[in-house]
């Protein structure tokens, strides 16, 4: 069974020396494995493959991901296939392992070197086209030119279905970023659990589907250390948990700031989002002159005046409050004035949108009022505007792997800040001050594109106040809303907008209880 997180370059090579280490299996055994689940998961995947042999050609580089390449080689050609090798590399330079494999497929047919490429119509004539050359081991840029890269880059096999081996080519095991150039599959057969190249940056568009391979680490290698860990948000049954028998204050009372006269709406979104994520009670608090504008849109909704700072202060009085959301729609002025207030008020709270916007010039200025009740939930601009050193990291085409990830950023951010960050993308990113990063992954077979809607941001915005208000630490409730927000997405489906998503909740909560 694949585990619950996923395993940077480093950390894989490590839980590999790990089992090794202990005796229990050999890299010899790893690498058949790997090579058994890739013959597996291709035929599975491509099921006309196996009603009768068929053609594959096989490129295979210098080092283990190769030797993964001789094993479904001679897989293949136990199956009656017709399969072309070539090697990038020399032989005698293989690691004992790889060599071990190149043996055993030598005894069967011949390697051609990587040069063969060029006369040779091998891959034009494949029915499947194999990745095994560098996988995550690659931290150097490719070459400009010759038959490896027309081999990745270009397309020498047009009828042929693609696989990569652990990770295309190219492709930054940790980032998903091209160094420059990686080959596009149409399947990704990775081993022991995802890495975060499969879901980060371009990665998606480069692997394909992306399947698991189990090659019995599991049971031998140990996890990474919590704080090193990247996990992968799941199912947050712990939400449904409500005492049977409490007041609704018992559940939590959010507060929502919001705008100005035309600018309630995103505020609103917010605070639906928290009163479906399960908080008793929810107040807008709105400038007197949107007073009228927003009483004409709620109803479950409470509504309270909030003019200014001190305003805010006489509202944050009500002992009973349990959490803020301030930023949507907020207006950057009106940002400024009430941030350093809520954020005083040491409850629970959330900023998004202007109420990042607001501290542009002066991000240290919000770093340390923050504390460690807080949630920053930055998209990609904004996130740039509070850490562009760390966005400009992210920036351009990496020469050298591995190279800065979203996720290096994301943690970096939260430390820096001293608060929870979730960077929202297709793949959010959830990360705290002590190193604990999670990854809520939206990409592959778990897309919702459709978020990509005015409003989503300021629906999730409050969902994940709403959780706070109920008593769940920042981190869970930014790791189980962001989860909540994307499965609410996937069970409308296309045409969503973002006032369908707080209405979707219901049916998500049902699902969970299963």
């Amino acid at each position: 069974m694949p585990v619950p997180y996923l395993l940077s370059a480093a950390q894989m090579r490590a839980a590999e020396a790990s089992a090794i280490g202990s005796g229990a299996v050999t890299g010899r055994l790893l690498m058949e494995r790997a090579g058994r689940a890739c013959v597996t998961a291709a035929l599975e995947h491509w099921p006309e493959l196996a009603t009768a042999p068929h053609r594959a050609c096989i490129l295979c580089g210098p080092g283990n991901n190769g030797g993964d390449g001789f094993v479904i080689a001679r897989l293949l050609a136990q199956r009656g296939w017709q399969v072309d090798v070539f090697l990038a590399g020399d032989p005698a330079r293989l690691p004992p392992d790889a060599r071990a494999c190149h043996e055993a497929w030598a005894a069967l047919g011949p390697v051609h070197g990587a040069e063969a490429l060029a006369g040779s119509d091998a891959a034009a004539q494949a029915d499947l086209l194999v990745d095994a050359l560098f996988g995550t081991g690659l931290t150097r840029p490719l070459p400009e030119s010759g038959p490896l890269v027309d081999w990745l880059h270009g397309d020498p096999a047009p009828k042929a279905r693609r696989l990569a081996v652990d990770v295309p080519s190219g492709l930054c095991a940790d980032s998903g970023r091209p160094m420059p150039v990686a080959f596009r599959a149409d399947l990704t057969v990775t081993f022991h659990t995802a890495k975060p190249g499969h879901l980060l940056a371009e990665g998606p568009e480069h692997c394909g589907r992306v399947a698991i391979g189990d090659i019995g680490l599991a049971r031998h290698a140990a996890a990474p250390p919590e704080t090193e860990r990247i996990t992968l948000t799941d199912p947050p049954a712990d939400v449904l948990k409500r005492p049977g028998g409490a007041h609704k204050y018992d559940h939590g009372h959010a507060l929502v700031l919001s705008g100005g006269p035309a600018r309630t709406g995103a505020a609103r979104l917010a605070a639906r989002g928290a009163l479906r994520a399960g908080a008793g009670l929810v107040t807008l608090a709105v400038p007197p002159a949107a007073q009228s504008e927003a009483a004409a849109q709620l109803t479950a909704i409470m509504l309270a005046r909030c003019g200014d700072a001190a305003a805010l202060e006489a509202l944050l009085e009500d002992a009973r409050l349990s959490a803020l959301c301030l930023g949507p729609g907020l207006g950057v002025e009106r940002a400024r004035d009430l941030v350093t207030v809520a954020l005083a008020a040491r409850h629970p709270c959330l900023l998004d949108a202007d109420a990042l916007t607001a501290w542009e010039a002066a991000p240290e200025a919000l770093f340390e009022l923050l504390h460690d009740a807080a949630v920053l939930t930055p998209h990609d601009g904004e996130f740039a505007r509070l850490f562009p050193d760390l966005a400009d990291r992210l920036r351009g085409t990496p020469q050298t792997g591995p190279a800065c990830s979203r996720i290096d950023a994301a943690r970096a951010a939260a430390a820096r800040a001293g608060a929870v960050v979730l960077l929202k993308g297709p793949a959010t990113l959830i990360a705290a001050p002590d190193g604990r990063v999670a990854v809520n992954d939206a990409t592959g077979a778990r897309a919702a594109p459709w978020l990509a809607t005015a409003g989503a941001g300021d629906v999730l915005a409050g969902i994940v106040t709403g959780l706070m208000a109920r008593g769940l630490a920042p981190f869970r409730a930014a790791c189980a809303g962001a989860w909540l927000h994307a499965e609410a997405a996937r069970r409308f489906g296309p045409g969503l907008i973002a006032e369908d998503l707080p209405e979707a909740l219901p049916g998500v909560f049902r699902a969970l209880e299963g």
